[in-house]
């Protein structure tokens, strides 16, 4: 019985390490999210660190539609930011898992 819980033990301590490497490796994936006619680019890392903001000089005429192009871009890139940090953080997890009857079912 020890032994089993000192394995387990060992696998979480594994498993928040791996962790903790996922997350620094996902602070130099980086994402580009553009508006749809590419007037606005957002560079985002898979952490959600906005990176660099690039905007079409036309924009910078009309404020109203650069904030609004702004919110919608950001938003998008962040999503999508964080399906990859959650998917991936999910993998490292569900490797770390003890084999534990009915536990599959969550991480499906």
């Amino acid at each position: 019985m020890f032994g089993d819980l000192m394995g387990m033990m060992g696998k979480l301590k594994e498993t928040q390490e791996k962790v903790k490497a996922t997350k620094a490796r996902l602070s130099s994936v980086l994402m580009d999210e553009k508006s749809t006619d590419g007037m606005l680019q957002v560079t985002i890392t898979a952490n959600r660190e906005i990176k660099g903001i690039a905007i079409d000089p036309s924009l910078l005429e009309d404020r109203e539609q650069l904030e609004d192009y702004l919110v919608l871009t950001l938003n998008k890139a962040i999503s999508r930011a964080s399906e990859v940090h959650e998917a991936e953080l999910a993998a490292v997890a569900k490797e770390g898992m003890p084999n534990i009857p009915g536990m599959d079912s969550l991480f499906k």
